[in-house]
């Protein structure tokens, strides 16, 4: 369903922005593919009624977990010759993005001292992405995540999540690589709140 939903979300911003709408839905609808190893560690395949499987780990130990997804959904492209460029979109959908939730978990752990904590530990191995399309991806999962979690009353919220989400990945370096342009990303923005309303 996630794969589903961010596959919709990010082929109308490809629309938009005339990026190539068949090959990101394709890999959006295999990005997520290293999740079926460890599929409960994910909250979107967790039943209501289940405790987190996060809450009695280790952030360190979380983060390894669902970092794992990646050169698992790789392990899995390879075996089964997934194209190059679908395996683009598993390899690069998080970049070099913080699992957040771990790490701040673990900052916490720390007393608040971020000096105390291995960032790296809380990384995603990368690449950013490389490609517009890629990079759709990433915008379209993190902000399907995100508005699933905050829940926005109205569009003015939405469209403030969406744009928090995006800054971010600016803020972060993750678009560096990708040739987007800010009239593109508005666009994005507009495709988001449009589709996510």
């Amino acid at each position: 369903q996630h794969s589903l939903q961010v596959a919709n979300l990010a082929e109308q911003a490809a629309e938009r922005i005339q990026a190539d709408t068949l090959l990101i839905r394709v890999g959006a609808l295999f990005h997520d593919v290293g999740k079926s190893a460890n599929p409960l560690f994910f909250v979107e395949n967790q039943p209501a009624s289940q405790i987190d499987s996060h809450d009695n780990l280790a952030p360190e130990i979380s983060a390894e977990t669902i970092i794992r997804h990646v050169p698992d959904g790789l392990g899995l492209a390879r075996k089964y010759r997934l194209p190059r460029q679908i395996q683009a979109f598993i390899r690069e959908h998080h970049g070099t993005q913080l699992t957040r939730y771990q790490y701040v978990r673990a900052v916490e752990a720390a007393g608040g001292d971020e000096s105390k904590v291995d960032k790296n530990q809380f990384r995603y191995p990368g690449p950013r992405p490389q490609s517009r399309e890629t990079a759709l991806l990433m915008l379209a999962d993190g902000c399907e995540a995100r508005v699933r979690a905050d829940r926005p009353k109205d569009e003015d919220e939405l469209r403030t999540v969406i744009r928090a989400v995006i800054d971010d990945c600016i803020k972060n370096g993750q678009l560096e690589d990708t040739g987007l342009t800010l009239k593109d990303l508005q666009d994005v923005v507009s495709a988001f709140v449009a589709s996510l309303r």
